[in-house]
C-alpha cells in the first residue's frame, strides 16, 4: 500500500481532551494562546519579539550552550544555529524529553523531527527570521525506572542500578554491561556495527547520563542543526531567580492552576499543583521543598530555612532549585526566545493548565503543537496488508472489532440480523396497539415476548458469527498477526519499539525518510513504509 495517514482523532489513540483541542472546541479556547497554524506563528513572532526582553538573556544562553558543547564535535549547522541565537530575529521551536536509555521508544525521534521540520517550514514562510530546533533534555527528573531500559525485538534491555538525585548527573558506570547484552542481541552487519559503536561512544565514553544523551542526539541530528540544551546550569538558573523567589514566597502557580483546573473538569487534570512546585537538588538528592511551621523544609532531610535564608540560598545557589513538571514550562519560556512547544498528548494536557499562570508572570504563552505520530511498516508488511485486502485504517481498529468486521466481509452470506429485528419490531407494533386498546396488563407480556425474541435473534447472530470465524480462521489469524506486528500488545508501536530495531535493517534511510515525510502542522498520524 502507498504511504498513507489517518487523522489523530480517527486513530482512536488520543484522549477526548486532545481530540477536542485539535478540533478547536470553543470551551478549550481559554486554555491556550494561539492554535498552531502559520497565521498564528506570524502573531507569535511579533509578540515574543517584543516580550523576550534584553540581549543579556541571549548572550547567557549562547555562552551556556557553547560550554555544554565543548566536549562533543559540533556540526557547522548546529554551531551556526547557536550563534544565530544572539540575533533578535532568531527564535526557537522546542521539544523536551526524558533521558531514556538509547532514546527509549520511537517517539523520541518523532518529537525531534517534528521540531526540525517545523523550523524548516517557518523559515520558508518567514525568511527574514531564523528558527532553531531545540531539544530540552529533562536532566533534572528523577524517575529512573521510566528511563533505564529500551526494548529491542521484544527483549527489554535494562540498566539496573540505584539512582538518587537528578538523572542527568547520574554516572554511566555499569553501562558497558548493558552494551554487552545489546551486542549479543543485535547481530551482524554494517548498521549493527554502527549502532554498537554509537552506544559505546555515548554511554561508555561519557561520564554522566546528560553528556551521553547529548552525544547520542547530536550524532543522530547534528546535520539538521539540532541544538540540545541542559537546563541544569547555574547561569540559566540565575535568569530564573525572580520566578523561583515568587514561587517560594507567593505560591502563584498553586493559585492560578487551581483556578484553571475546574475548566478541565470534563477531562480531569493531568497534573495537580503543589503549594511549592520546586525541588531542592544536589548530586544525590532531589526532594520537594515544603513550607510548614513557619519554615521552608526539604523533605526527607534535616535541611530547613527561614524566609530570609531561603531567599539568600536562591541568590547564592540557584542551581539547587529545580522546577517540577508545572514550573519547568515557565523556566523554558523565560530563558528561550521560544514560539512553540511540541509534545505528546500527555504533555499538552498539563501545558493547557498553565496559561493563566503564565499571564500572571507576564511571560508569553507558547503555541502548543501535538508532535507527529508515526506507524512504521516495511514494504513486506504493506504487501501482506494488500494481499489480505486491509487498509491502514482497518489496522488501526480495535482488534476485536477488526476480527468481527473481517469475518463479516469474508463470509458468503450476511451475518447481520438487523433487518430481521426491524421486521420483528414492526410485527409487535400491532400487538402493542391491541394491548393498549384492550387490556393494558397484557402490554407487559407483549413487551417481554418482544425482548425475548429480539434476544433470540441476537444469540443466533453471535453463534453464526462464531461459526464463520472458525470457517475463516486461517485468514483471520494472518490479519491479526499482521496487526500484532504493527501494534505490539495492541498498543502504539511508537511507545514500545526502539529505533534500533528499524535502523539495523534500514540504516540512515529511516531518519531520512522521516525527515521527508513528517509534516508537523498537518495533524495527521502518518504511515511511513520503509
Amino acid at each position: 500500500m502507498p504511504t498513507d495517514c489517518i487523522s489523530y482523532q480517527e486513530s482512536g489513540y488520543f484522549t477526548s481532551l486532545i481530540n477536542d483541542y485539535l478540533n478547536e472546541k470553543p470551551e478549550l479556547k481559554a486554555l491556550y494562546h494561539r492554535f498552531p497554524n502559520l497565521e498564528s506563528f506570524k502573531l507569535q513572532l511579533e509578540e515574543k519579539g517584543k516580550n523576550f526582553n534584553g540581549n543579556f538573556k541571549r548572550e547567557i544562553l549562547v555562552s551556556v550552550l557553547e560550554k555544554q558543547y565543548e566536549s562533543i564535535g559540533i556540526s557547522k549547522e548546529t554551531k551556526q544555529n547557536i550563534q544565530n541565537l544572539i540575533n533578535p530575529k532568531t527564535f526557537t521551536i522546542t521539544t523536551g524529553h526524558q533521558l531514556n536509555l538509547f532514546t527509549g521508544p520511537l517517539y523520541f525521534l518523532y518529537k525531534i523531527i517534528s521540531t526540525i521540520n517545523l523550523c524548516k517550514e517557518l523559515k520558508n514562510e518567514f525568511p527574514e527570521h531564523n528558527f532553531v530546533p531545540i531539544y530540552w533534555m529533562a536532566t533534572e527528573d528523577h524517575d529512573f525506572e521510566e528511563i533505564n531500559y529500551f526494548t529491542f525485538k521484544h527483549k527489554k534491555i535494562s540498566w539496573n542500578r540505584e539512582s538518587f538525585g537528578p538523572v542527568g548527573r547520574l554516572s554511566t558506570e555499569g553501562l558497558e554491561d548493558v552494551l554487552a547484552v545489546f551486542e549479543s542481541e543485535i547481530g551482524l552487519g554494517k548498521n549493527a556495527e554502527m549502532l554498537k559503536n554509537l552506544f559505546k561512544k555515548a554511554y561508555v565514553e561519557h561520564s554522566n547520563l546528560a553528556d551521553a544523551t547529548r552525544f547520542l542526539a547530536n550524532e543522530l541530528f547534528a546535520k539538521e542543526g539540532l541544538v540540545i540544551i541542559d537546563g541544569d546550569a547555574t547561569d540559566l538558573k540565575k535568569i530564573f531567580v525572580p520566578y523561583i523567589k515568587n514561587e517560594l514566597l507567593h505560591q502563584t502557580a498553586f493559585a492560578k492552576v487551581n483556578e484553571t483546573i475546574p475548566l478541565l473538569e470534563k477531562y480531569s487534570a493531568q497534573v495537580n499543583p503543589r503549594e511549592i512546585n520546586l525541588f531542592y537538588i544536589e548530586d544525590n538528592l532531589r526532594e520537594r521543598i515544603v513550607f510548614k511551621n513557619g519554615k521552608y523544609a526539604v523533605l526527607n532531610t534535616k535541611l530547613t530555612f527561614s524566609e530570609d535564608e531561603i531567599v539568600k540560598e536562591v541568590e547564592n545557589h540557584p542551581e539547587k532549585f529545580s522546577p517540577n513538571v508545572l514550573l519547568r514550562p515557565l523556566y523554558q519560556e523565560v530563558i528561550l526566545p521560544n514560539l512553540c512547544y511540541i509534545g505528546g498528548g500527555g504533555e499538552l494536557a498539563y501545558w493547557l493548565e498553565l496559561k493563566s499562570f503564565f499571564e500572571s508572570q507576564n511571560v508569553t504563552f507558547p503555541i502548543l503543537l501535538l508532535r507527529n505520530s508515526v506507524l512504521l511498516a516495511t514494504e513486506k508488511q504493506a504487501a501482506k496488508a494488500d494481499k489480505l485486502q486491509l487498509t491502514w485504517r482497518d489496522l488501526f481498529m480495535n482488534q476485536q472489532e477488526l476480527f468481527t468486521q473481517k469475518t463479516k466481509i469474508l463470509s458468503d452470506f450476511t451475518i447481520d440480523f438487523t433487518a430481521q429485528k426491524e421486521a420483528l419490531k414492526k410485527q409487535f407494533e400491532d400487538l402493542h396497539k391491541i394491548a393498549v386498546a384492550t387490556d393494558k396488563s397484557f402490554l407487559g407480556a407483549v413487551k417481554a415476548q418482544e425482548a425475548k425474541q429480539i434476544k433470540g435473534l441476537e444469540n443466533l447472530e453471535k453463534r453464526l458469527l462464531k461459526a464463520e470465524k472458525r470457517v475463516h480462521q486461517e485468514q483471520l489469524n494472518r490479519i491479526i498477526a499482521l496487526q500484532n506486528e504493527l501494534f505490539p500488545n495492541q498498543s502504539l508501536q511508537e511507545r514500545k519499539v526502539n529505533f534500533a530495531e528499524f535502523y539495523v535493517e534500514f540504516g540512515e534511510v529511516l531518519i531520512e525518510k522521516l525527515l521527508t515525510e513528517l509534516k508537523p502542522l498537518e495533524q495527521e498520524f502518518k504511515v511511513v513504509v520503509l
